[in-house]
Formats: C-alpha cells, sequence, structure tokens
C-alpha cells in the first residue's frame, strides 16, 4: 500500500469526525480547551482502532488468506456505504452541550472510529504494517477535526454531509481496486 492510498483512507476514515466537528462548531462557542479536547481524542480513537482491527485480523488471517482480497473488499464497501447512508440522513439533533466532555467525548469518540477498526482488519488481510498508517489516521483526522469546528462556526451544517458522502465513495473505490488488483493482476 502506497503512501497515497495511506493519506485517502486516512482522509476517509477522518470524514465522520469531520461531520461531528462542524456540527459541534456550529452547535456553539467552543473554549480553545474543549477544542483540544475534542480533536485530539478524535484522532487517538482513530488511531487506536485501526490497531485493534489489525491485531484481529492478524490472528485469523492464516484462515481467510485464500479470500482475503474479498474480505477486505466487502468491509471496505460497507464502510463506504454505511459513511453515504448516514451523509443522506438528516440529523434533527443538534449537539447542545459541550461535547468535548464526559461520556458524550466517548461515545462521539467511539462511533466516529468504528469505521477504523474495520479498515484495520482489511489492512492485516493484506499484510500491511499498521502503525504508520494508524499514525497517518489519527494525525489527518485530528486535523480535519480541528479544521471541522473552525469551519462548522463558518459554513455551518452545508458542507459536513458532502464530505462524509465523499470519504465513503473514496474508501468504496480504494475496496474495488484491492479486489480488481487481486483478481487480475
Amino acid at each position: 500500500m502506497n503512501i497515497a492510498e495511506i493519506i485517502l483512507i486516512a482522509l476517509s476514515l477522518a470524514m465522520d469526525a469531520f461531520a461531528v466537528s462542524v456540527a459541534a462548531g456550529t452547535a456553539g462557542r467552543l473554549h480553545p480547551r474543549a477544542i483540544f479536547r475534542l480533536s485530539f481524542h478524535f484522532g487517538l480513537f482513530q488511531f487506536m482502532m485501526p490497531v485493534l482491527g489489525w491485531y484481529a485480523g492478524s490472528r485469523i488471517a492464516h484462515l481467510v488468506s485464500a479470500v482475503d482480497h474479498w474480505v477486505a473488499f466487502g468491509l471496505l464497501m460497507f464502510v463506504g456505504l454505511r459513511m453515504i447512508r448516514g451523509s443522506l440522513e438528516n440529523p434533527s439533533e443538534q449537539i447542545k452541550k459541550d461535547p468535548s466532555r464526559g461520556l458524550t467525548l466517548v461515545v462521539l469518540s467511539l462511533a466516529t472510529s468504528i469505521d477504523a477498526l474495520a479498515v484495520g482488519f482489511s489492512l492485516a488481510m493484506m499484510n500491511v504494517a499498521i502503525w504508520y498508517p494508524s499514525i497517518m489516521i489519527g494525525v489527518i483526522t485530528s486535523a480535519m477535526s480541528l479544521a471541522g469546528i473552525r469551519l462548522g462556526r463558518v459554513f455551518g451544517r452545508r458542507f459536513g454531509p458532502r464530505m462524509e458522502m465523499t470519504g465513503g465513495i473514496i474508501l468504496m473505490a480504494i475496496g474495488a481496486r484491492i479486489l480488481i488488483t487481486d483478481l487480475f493482476f
């Protein structure tokens, strides 16, 4: 897996956190400490989840090595479709309280990083070392979250769903490339 693909995966996975960050930015004025907590935790969870997925995937990779490209394809398609579906939903709830504290922070961090677990599993199926992609995913997610909060103040909810849809399409394209490469080349 080359660096461009890793960056595209990281950007795609960051779109959920970006969309939530835009919503947090529109919901009210967050103090600098709250902005740091939110972007740091989104990045931390996005870093940890691929590692956990990779660890689980590497333990069973020998059992599914004949169909690993199908597993990676299926997981990336699932995650991509889920992101696209989520982008089409019209959230009626705004983030009303400080999303950078307590259980709200943990739930948001976990919810925006579940997709990264499946990607980590897929990377294990492809025998890709996990540390560099996970670090890239975490750093890019933190940066995108910070940008999302700031853009949320300016652009509101206008672009958040489009970014999540774009991330889903990119993940699906990478899944298709993995499958086609393994089947035909």
